[in-house]
């Protein structure tokens, strides 16, 4: 067992103007934010843009993030893919290249087809051929498919089956997981747009967009709440949703990857049929940042 408590930012895939993969970017990011206390990282989640990549370009994406990432911080590897066949084989690939877990997306093409039974069947194989530690991903905004409790429930009872980010937003399913789940199944809120409400329910923690450009405003959320100081947390929690939607909801990877670069980190292009933003759009933005008095330098 993995204790996944705190916040991590889900990274950016770093891509140069011919849309070729740089690693070396990769780790200039997780570099500069490991200045901040973060409890890890994750590669190649939606903000990776895990769909857009080859099976070799991930493999390097998840060797650069380790040779990147600090002792004492963890690495957990995006490796959910359409066939159980494929994402057994990339979460071999994650476990070789020493993540510590696994954060597995459902499949979602043949959604006629994937019923209770499918799902769970998927995911069992899966944790049941990895190494390491396997989490669950649902993420319906993009894929289409939102897991029920029942479901994740059901999922949840394999040994090596930890815990479940949750980018869906639905509280109350949220509650009804946490409250049913195995003794030590470890929830993490999806988005910062809910962070406070998750840990008031549970969660340890949060995989967030927002803590590639924002990390010191969702650790001192995650912090404050903690310590018990909840009037404070909630107070920034309502500072930062404008900027939550704007980035990570509205305008999503581009967006992300323009306040990055807007921040010191590297941003670079994202993968077509992904569009740069405006000027229009840069410049709202940038204000929204500057309102939160952004950024990581």
């Amino acid at each position: 067992m993995i204790d996944l408590s705190g916040i991590f930012p889900p990274l950016t895939t770093t891509f140069d103007k011919e849309e070729n993969l740089r690693t070396d970017k990769i780790r200039f990011n997780i570099q500069r934010l490991s200045r901040h206390d973060l409890s890890g990282f994750l590669i190649l989640g939606s903000n990776g843009e895990l769909v857009m990549l080859s099976h070799n370009e991930k493999v390097e994406a998840f060797h650069a993030a380790r040779e990147a990432i600090e002792p004492g911080r963890l690495m957990l590897a995006g490796t959910g893919c359409e066939s159980t066949r494929e994402t057994i084989a990339l979460t071999r690939e994650a476990a070789k290249a020493e993540a510590d877990a696994a954060l597995v997306l459902n499949p979602f093409y043949y959604k006629g087809q994937l019923t209770h039974e499918t799902l769970v069947k998927h995911f069992f194989a899966v944790a049941e051929a990895s190494s390491i530690p396997v989490i669950i991903y649902n993420m319906p905004s993009n894929s289409g498919l939102d897991m029920g409790a029942e479901t994740i429930l059901a999922i949840s009872e394999h040994p090596n089956i930890i815990g479940l980010k949750d980018s869906g937003g639905n509280l109350e399913k949220m509650e009804q997981v946490i409250r049913n789940a195995k003794p030590g199944f470890q929830v993490l809120a999806g988005s910062a747009g809910f962070l406070l409400a998750a840990l008031k329910l549970g969660a340890v923690g949060g995989i967030l967009a927002l803590a590639n450009i924002a990390p010191a405003q969702c650790i001192d959320i995650y912090r404050l709440y903690n310590e018990g100081q909840l009037e404070e947390a909630e107070v920034l929690q309502q500072k930062i949703i404008e900027l939550n939607i704007t980035v990570t909801r509205k305008w999503g990877v581009p967006a992300l990857k323009e306040a990055m670069q807007h921040c010191g980190l590297y941003g670079g292009p994202s993968r077509k049929p992904l569009l740069p933003l405006t000027n229009e759009q840069k410049e709202i933005v940038f204000e929204l940042m500057k309102d939160n008095q952004l950024c990581v330098n």
